[in-house]
Parts: structure tokens; sequence; C-alpha cells
């Protein structure tokens, strides 16, 4: 974890350059995903830090969520000030798997089921931030982007991302800098969707995660797996591969 004051400063210019992103370009606000989770949290207060609580609108979508979410994702708007409107996609979510599993003829994979639903959320970010003239900010920290947990373009889609290069234990501490609940920052990492908490579903620790970004090296079975899901979700931290050859066109000369 970065030292107290180093991390202090971070913290600083990543608010700094969130007002200087949304200004530049020329959007009006910030749409975010408010999951009720830690993460969402902190990058809500560093957004309404940044370009102020009546330019950032936080969206709750319950799909068939744990049911006391919403009432964090309420917690954490309220403590912030910031506009929030709830969008169940429940019913979007039964209509689209009843239809695809009709016209495949057999059921959805468990993987593809849980995957929909945070896509089904980015759409509705996307929906809104268009309607609005607003930029989608991203929720995703440093571990979980390194061993792949999460959805290709579901929560890792967003305009801009200002904790993508802080880790687990960073994210908490600025949020607690900046006054996120402590009922939010102790709640135990959990998307929502599996019913286990993230570090029962990758069968490895955060701070593990952590310990391997700062030093290289951990536990040593914790280790393999980490590796194993990093090289394994490459894929999901690249450009989509395009097939390339030779061509002559006005890019080349530019």
């Amino acid at each position: 974890m970065l030292e107290k004051e180093k991390l202090q400063l971070e913290m600083k210019n990543a608010i700094k350059w969130i007002q200087d992103y949304v200004k530049n370009s020329g959007a009006k606000g910030v749409v975010i995903g408010n999951s009720g989770g830690k993460d969402s949290a902190t990058v809500l207060a560093m957004a309404v830090n940044a370009i102020g609580k009546e330019n950032v609108l936080a969206i709750s979508m319950p799909c068939f969520s744990i049911s006391n979410d919403f009432d964090d994702a309420k917690l954490v708007a309220e403590t912030f000030g910031v506009r929030f409107l709830k969008i169940d996609l429940s019913n979007c979510y039964q209509e689209m798997e009843n239809s695809i599993t009709e016209q495949l003829n057999q059921s959805l994979s468990k993987e593809s089921t849980i995957n929909i639903k945070p896509r089904l959320r980015m759409t509705t970010l996307y929906g809104i931030a268009q309607t609005l003239g607003y930029l989608v900010i991203g929720t995703g920290n440093l571990c979980e982007a390194m061993v792949g947990y999460t959805t290709k373009w579901g929560d890792s889609a967003s305009d801009f991302n200002p904790i993508g290069n802080f880790t687990v234990d960073e994210v908490l501490e600025i949020g607690r800098l900046l006054g996120v609940p402590d009922r939010i920052l102790k709640k135990s990492p959990n998307d929502g969707l599996g019913g286990l908490t993230d570090e029962e579903k990758m069968g490895i620790r955060y701070s593990q995660i952590a310990e391997m970004i700062e030093t290289g090296d951990t536990d040593e079975n914790a280790k393999k797996e980490i590796l194993r899901r990093y090289n394994a979700s490459k894929h999901k931290r690249a450009l989509v591969p395009v097939y390339k050859f030779d061509r002559f066109n006005f890019l080349n000369n530019m």
C-alpha cells in the first residue's frame, strides 16, 4: 500500500484529474453505477469533490440482487447528497433469458447468466449518460483488473476510471478520507451476483493480489492462482484484436 502522504497526494491528483477530464470532454457531469459497495462509493465521493454533487448522478440497478445492496446504495447517495435513481433490471433480464433459451433450445450457462447482468447495467448507464450529456465513470480497482475479476463489456466498461491504478486497500483508505460510511467500507467485497464474496469466489484474498502487485510475491498457492488468472484474463485488459494487412489510406499520411 502507498505510504500515507503519497496516497493523499495521489488522491488529490486523481480528483483533479476527474475535474479536468470532465471539463475537457465537454460533458455536463458523470453517471455512476451505485452498487452500495466500497469502490462505487469511493468513486462517487471523488466525483463529488471534483465536479460538485449537482453534477453526479448515481444509479442503482438491482437485478435479482442481494436485498441490502439497495439500502447501502441509498445511504451512499444520501451521504454525499447526489441525485439517486433506482432502475430495476430484473424483468428485463428475465425476458432476455427466456427469449434466448427458447430460441437456443437450451439453458444458458451459469457464467453467462452472471455476466449478462453487468452488461445490462452498462447499457443502462450509457443510455442515461448519452441522454444527459454525461460520462460514465468507472469503478474497477487495480486488484480486480489484475486477475480479471470483471465482466468484459460490463463493469469493465466506462469512459474513464479514477481508481483503476489503486489497490483495494488504497481505495478503502481514500474512502475513509473522503467520508464514505463505515458500514460500506467494512462490507465484505461482493458483486451481488453469485451469493458468495469476491474472495470466496476467487479462492484468494485481495491482500494477496495487492502483495503480488507491490512485491511480485505472496503465498505460493495464491501466487499460482493469481498468475493463472492474470494470464487467462489478458484479453480483458487489451484492445479487441483486429486482423491487419498492408494497405494505403489517408491515415498513413497523417
